[in-house]
């Protein structure tokens, strides 16, 4: 792999999107100008499992700037309903409470919320099922995860090396329901054309990938893709949620078949968020370690059990953790999933590596304690040579790195291990540690453009996008190094369909894979026309093939330190200080990336502390169905925060030297902080969040 020289990659360039941001110039999806909008409001099922018998519509279709009502019984028909979560208001099944049965479009929100409430809706409600339980009768292992990855491995034998283990630790985790809960709630305008002859629809959406959206929904629709523009130039977080498009997006779509060519808006509440986009499944996680004496892991189990929607099968891969981040020679990973009436999971920062390091991190810490050995140690001891799932040489492994240097800056040295042994008043003080891994992704089919335009400049186009992340800033300073100028030249263009095509912003891959392909095009672009090119001059390019794919095993690792106090009367918890240490190859934007990072550690400290989606199973649904209720950590919540991480550059990731770093820094977050809180009061909290009722129990 053959990297392009840095020289404005890794300055801390500031976003160049920000004085749009902050000067509210920048469209997101709801805000875009179109003429004539009309507004939307869904009609949602209040009941989690049977059939609508009856929609009387009539109060709602007499009231004044109603332009139009559907319903399960008169929605138009897509021509594809193979999948279950997008085919809505195609028959009268109910699958879970929330479910989309209808909207009303009209004049304003208001009038359409208004409408939407006068609709009368008469159910045949049939037995549902919505509790994930271990003893569940349905439940199955997936066939696939990640669509390449078996649910189950099993490796030597572990029930056999746990039987003559010196040491064990089997105990069971659980995390709850979490939900994405991004500043800017999903969004889209849609506008069917069809006066010029042949129809052509244009979504104005919030999404992680305007591409993946245009290639889902347009054959729902009986379209060729391109008939359907979808634009993202400016979205207000994502965190996976609007990695795909969901149900709100069709309901959009299909009333803008019955608006009358008129603009149809769609912001979906936060309260309704909570139902329709996703959500990160609840797990119940079984870990069984043996080791030596000395701390030597030598029998590893990680068993899953989480819940999927009946409508549609998410299996979220939560083991995989195990099967790569110690060396154990005896090793088993399970996953299995309890079908339920409920929506559909989906994608949250990362998705399996998240809840699954959470489990995987404290039995270390548990293993550690049984050994007396420090937990730093404990991970030292059993780092392994090459990755044992692949057998593949690490494209650059640096845990001990991260740990050592996070020991360092954190004073571990000083630490007391007896649990219970600082205290500060009534206050009772603890440290803890985990690690933290994520994989180096890069998505296939990114095309790139440049055209060099006659006042000296450089236009880059990719049809990517910017979930508030830095993207902009970030790919502006990848074309200038591949180009060889300098940044103020480049003028990027992203957040369009009419661009190439670019893959999804998920799995940390998108700057890894829209920037190697930005480099392809650069690099072809110099061949073709030179360092002095004529203006107009372009070269479009699609991203190579990385040779060191299967060569190498690539993953960004890290190190997450936690320091609480707790109130030894009411059990209250507070965060002095955080700090993470990661290796993720070469930084490209050191302000954004240090944002990203401090972004996904907080969010860790709120999956620690506070996130709980609570779901009522006598009725179905989520009854946490607001930021008041459901709790997320603020910066308020950590009084000392910050990320560093190693100065190093990935020969082998991508021509960057980088790998993405925009999942990692939750990944492990909540481990530290659980096992910092054992460290303070010497209780085990192994089910998420940790409230204090847990601590004085």
């Amino acid at each position: 792999m053959t990297l392009i020289p840095a020289k404005s990659m890794g300055a801390p360039l500031t976003r160049l999107d920000g004085p749009a941001k902050v000067t509210g110039t920048a469209p997101y999806a709801f805000e875009h100008r179109v003429e004539r909008p009309t507004y939307l409001h869904p009609i949602q099922a209040t009941i989690a499992h049977g059939r609508v018998v009856a929609m009387d519509t009539s109060a709602a279709e007499t009231l004044d700037g109603v332009v139009t009502v559907l319903t399960v019984f008169d929605a138009p028909k897509l021509a594809d309903t193979s999948d279950g979560e997008l085919s809505i208001l195609q028959d009268d099944r109910v699958h879970f409470r929330g479910q989309l049965i209808g909207a009303v479009v009209a004049e304003s929100a208001e009038i359409a919320r208004q409408a939407a409430d006068s609709v009368r809706v008469d159910y045949r409600t049939e037995p549902h099922d919505t509790e994930l339980r271990l003893d569940h009768p349905e439940l199955y292992a997936p066939e696939k995860l990640l669509e390449t990855e078996p649910a189950d491995t099993d490796d030597g034998d572990v029930d056999a090396a746990l039987a003559a283990a010196a040491v064990t630790v089997d105990q069971t985790y659980t995390t709850p329901i979490e939900h994405n809960n991004p500043m800017e709630p999903h969004a889209s305008i849609a506008l069917w054309d069809e006066t010029s002859g042949r129809t052509r629809v244009t979504l104005y959406d919030s999404t992680q990938g305007v591409h993946p959206v245009r290639k889902t929904l347009a054959p729902l629709f009986g379209l060729e893709t391109e008939q359907l523009r979808v634009i993202a130039p400016h979205v207000g977080g994502g965190f996976g949620s609007k990695g795909a498009p969901h149900a709100h997006n069709v309901l959009a779509v299909m009333a803008a078949q019955r608006s009358g060519g008129r603009p149809v808006k769609f912001a979906v509440t936060r309260q309704q968020m909570f139902a329709l986009v996703g959500y990160r499944t609840p797990t119940i996680q079984r870990i069984r370690l043996g080791a030596d004496r000395d701390g030597t892991v030598t029998a590893l189990s990680h068993e899953v059990v989480e819940l999927t929607s009946k409508v549609k099968e998410f299996a979220e891969q939560t083991a995989l953790v195990s099967r790569m981040m110690y060396a154990a020679p005896n090793r088993r990973t399970s996953h299995r999933l309890a079908p339920l009436d409920v929506p559909v999971p989906f994608w949250m920062r990362a998705p399996g590596e998240c809840p699954g390091m959470f489990a995987a991190e404290v039995a270390m810490d548990e293993l550690a304690a049984a050994c007396g050995i420090d937990p730093i140690e404990l991970r030292v001891r059993n780092e392994p040579d090459s990755e044992p799932a692949s057998g593949n040489p690490w494209s650059g492994r640096h845990l001990i790195e991260c740990l050592r240097t996070g020991a360092e800056r954190f004073g571990w040295a000083e630490r007391d291990p007896a649990p219970r042994s600082r205290r500060q008043g009534e206050w009772l003080l603890g440290t803890g540690v985990a690690a933290a891994t994520y994989p180096a992704s890069s998505m296939p089919g990114n095309v790139a453009r440049i055209v060099y335009c006659s006042d000296g400049r450089y236009t880059v186009q990719i049809g990517a996008a910017d979930l508030g992340t830095g993207t902009w800033t970030a790919l502006t300073q990848i074309a200038a190094d591949a180009l060889g100028c300098d940044t103020a030249t480049v003028d990027l263009q992203i957040g369009d369909t009419d661009l190439p095509a670019a893959s999804v912003a998920g799995g940390s891959s998108g700057i890894s894979s829209w920037g190697t392909a930005i480099v392809a095009a650069a690099r072809a672009f110099r061949e073709e026309h030179g360092e002095k090119p004529s203006a107009g001059a372009q070269t479009t390019t699609e991203m190579p093939e990385n040779p060191d794919a299967d060569k190498f095993a690539m993953h960004s690792f890290g190190a997450h330190f936690v320091e609480v106090a707790v109130d030894r009367d009411t059990g209250e918890i507070r965060v002095p200080r955080m700090l993470g240490v990661f290796s993720i190859g070469r930084a490209i934007n050191a302000r954004t990336l240090r944002s990203q990072l401090i972004g996904g550690m907080t969010m860790g400290l709120s999956m620690a502390l506070h996130e709980e989606s609570v779901r009522d199973h006598r009725f179905g649904h989520v009854v946490t169905q607001d930021l008041a209720t459901y709790h997320i950590s603020a910066h308020a919540d950590v009084r000392d925060i910050d990320a560093i991480w190693l100065d190093e550059v990935d020969e082998h990731a991508n021509p960057m030297g980088s790998r993405g770093a925009g999942e990692i820094g939750i990944v492990g977050a909540a481990a530290a902080v659980a096992n910092a809180v054992y460290h303070a009061t010497g209780v085990r909290v192994r089910d998420l969040p940790i409230t204090p009722d847990k601590l004085l129990g």
